[in-house]
């Protein structure tokens, strides 16, 4: 994996961030790269909650992934505390390095970290490769997830 990093997204990352966001048929039909000033208010609340994980990978300077981790205290399953991960982004010629994997990997480290019980996530049903990779790193298709467009 080379000199990869995984360190906390800053200001100056969004620009990439959102480009990876917006960089697939579901991303581009929902994200704005070329009008950043809705992802500035956004990134400044996740940098003010602490159970907010914004991250970054980076490789020789340049951000080549991301992902949002959420950690949800919660009561349900004897006062568990679990992880959501959201987000998660592998630049277009990073994909099939292993960076995936790595991300994944440290998402679930550091869930184990802040003393999550079970790490969750959702993927959109169209990304059927996505499903496959979750998959064989070890997560279940358990539930079935509704969204509400508000």
């Amino acid at each position: 994996m080379g000199d990869l990093e995984i360190r906390p997204a800053t200001a100056d990352d969004i620009p990439a961030i959102v480009a990876m966001l917006a960089h697939d048929p579901l991303g581009a039909q929902r994200e704005s790269p070329d009008d950043l000033s809705p992802y500035l208010p956004a990134f400044e609340r996740l940098a003010a909650d602490p159970n907010q994980h914004l991250v970054v990978a980076v490789r020789e300077g340049r951000v080549v992934g991301t992902l949002q981790l959420t950690i949800v205290p919660g009561l349900s399953r004897k006062g568990a505390t679990r992880s959501i991960i959201e987000a998660v982004r592998v630049h277009a010629d990073e994909r099939g390095s292993g960076l995936g994997t790595r991300f994944i990997e440290w998402a679930v480290d550091e869930s184990r970290r802040q003393g999550c019980q079970l790490v969750q996530l959702t993927s959109d049903v169209k990304r059927t490769d996505a499903h496959r990779f979750y998959e064989r790193l070890g997560f279940t298709a358990s539930h079935v997830g509704f969204k509400m467009q508000l």
